[in-house]
């Protein structure tokens, strides 16, 4: 299995992705800087991000109306045209989030923090608001504009687009991605 290659992993190619990394799709100058909890094995194995057939990222993304047509996980460097790229809490790849530890949370949201300040998108979206509370200690934060901000970017939490969280369907997901596009096209995030 190679970097960047869409094939269906073998059951090898999952366990050997195991705490390997996916490189970020980013640059300067985003409108939205899209951020996962953390890699899965499949997208260990695949070197792509939302890689996992099930996961609604790349739907979502399109139903909202942030991509023309349904992007594929090999196309994920597309988005770097279209203004918004991708990141994660933590680096390291496990078959569940639930995997991470809360120090490894915390240390990747100031990692995150970094980068943010590094490449200044116009919205950081964190995908899961478990990982956001942790990451971020804000125990109380919901799905939506948060008030905190990271230089002069506004910070926005969406639902996990993983198969696996079963409190939103599709339509739902999309529906909140869509609120947040709403805001980035006006250019009034904050």
């Amino acid at each position: 299995m190679g970097s960047g290659s869409s094939a269906r992993p073998s059951p090898a190619d999952l366990a050997a992705a195991q705490d390997k990394t996916v490189p970020d799709v980013i640059g300067p100058g985003l409108r939205v800087l899209f951020c996962g909890i953390n890699p899965g094995l499949w997208s260990g194995a695949t070197g792509l991000h939302f890689a996992r057939p099930g996961n609604r990222f790349w739907p979502a993304l399109h139903r909202s109306g942030f991509t023309p047509r349904q992007l594929r996980p090999e196309e994920q460097r597309e988005l770097l045209g279209l203004g918004m790229g991708i990141t994660n809490v933590a680096a390291r790849t496990t078959a569940k989030a639930e995997q991470l530890t809360t120090d490894e949370l915390r240390a990747g949201g100031r990692e995150l923090v970094e980068r943010v300040e590094r490449y200044r998108p116009r919205v950081l979206a964190v995908l899961g608001i478990g990982a956001y509370r942790t990451a971020f200690g804000r125990p109380r934060a919901a799905i939506g504009p948060q008030s905190d901000r990271i230089g002069d970017t506004a910070v926005w939490v969406l639902p996990n687009p993983s198969g696996l969280n079963a409190h939103y369907t599709l339509d739902a997901l999309a529906a909140e991605f869509r609120a947040l596009r709403a805001v980035v096209d006006t250019g009034r995030t904050g």
